[in-house]
């Protein structure tokens, strides 16, 4: 699995705009191959800056989506003559560290500290 994150700023003053975009997506993506999920963030600190996260099963999946007309068409709904701060804006693939099989929960791993052996 991978994550594709974006950050941006909004130049404009627009923020409540953008949220309700987001809010009200018209959520393309959700059947895009390989797609498994989104979450949109708003920085508590500055209210202007927006994280995306979407989580793919693979890199591919992210890329095709990325270049496509579905994706391109999806900005459509971002409010009209949005300014976002081209310095500041990141996109960021992060691979994601899959546990090994044999690996204990949290929940095991407290209680054979704690002394009780859940196993």
């Amino acid at each position: 699995m991978i994550v594709a994150m974006s950050r941006f700023r909004v130049k404009d003053q627009r923020q409540q705009d953008v949220r309700q975009a987001f809010l009200n997506r018209p959520h393309l993506v959700d059947d895009h191959a390989g797609f498994l999920g989104m979450e949109v963030f708003q920085d508590h600190a500055d209210d202007a800056i927006f994280y995306l996260v979407t989580r793919w099963s693979d890199v591919s999946s992210f890329r095709t989506w990325h270049s496509g007309p579905a994706h391109q068409r999806s900005h459509a709904f971002m409010p009209k003559g949005l300014k976002l701060d081209s310095a500041f804006t990141e996109l960021r693939i992060l691979d994601r560290l899959e546990d090994e099989p044999n690996h204990q929960s949290v929940e095991t791993f407290a209680g054979k500290r704690e002394g009780r052996d859940h196993e």
